[in-house]
């Protein structure tokens, strides 16, 4: 059953996720896929570009070719979670329960303090309880997706 892991009250998505991702495929060679509207994985895009040739993660839109998106750690998509190389990481920043989620190991959701972000995030909490997943929450302070 998908492990399932709320953040909550983080002050920018895009900017934690980059930090989770970094974490992620650098420390735990975790492979994931980030689902998102089209306009946040394009920031999300951006800012894995941005960042120092050290801290650099490999990453593809989930768009690329076959032999790309077999191996990148990091699947950027703003739609369903079908045909992925792989399920074991999935990383939600959009206001809906994704597609597919049951199909990952873990799912990670991102919750901004914004009301509206918490209302979507507490009837993804409720679907995911419901239906008997174990749900760990984490309440950002600070420095602690590094």
């Amino acid at each position: 059953m998908t492990e399932i892991d709320f953040h909550f009250n983080t002050p920018d998505k895009v900017h934690y996720a980059c930090r989770l991702l970094r974490k992620a495929v650098g420390a735990r060679g975790a492979r994931v896929v980030v689902v998102a509207p089209a306009p946040v994985i394009d920031a999300i895009d951006l800012a894995l570009w941005q960042l120092s040739a050290v801290d650099f993660v490999a990453h593809c839109r989930a768009s690329a070719e076959p032999a790309v998106l077999s191996r990148s750690p990091v699947v950027l998509m703003d739609g369903d979670a079908g045909a992925l190389p792989h399920q074991q990481v999935l990383l939600n920043l959009a206001s809906e329960i994704p597609a597919g989620f049951e199909r990952f190991e873990r799912l990670i959701d991102i919750v901004t303090d914004d009301e509206d972000d918490r209302l979507s995030a507490r009837l993804r909490w409720r679907h995911y309880a419901d239906r008997g997943y174990a749900i760990t929450r984490h309440q950002f302070q600070g420095s602690a997706a590094r």
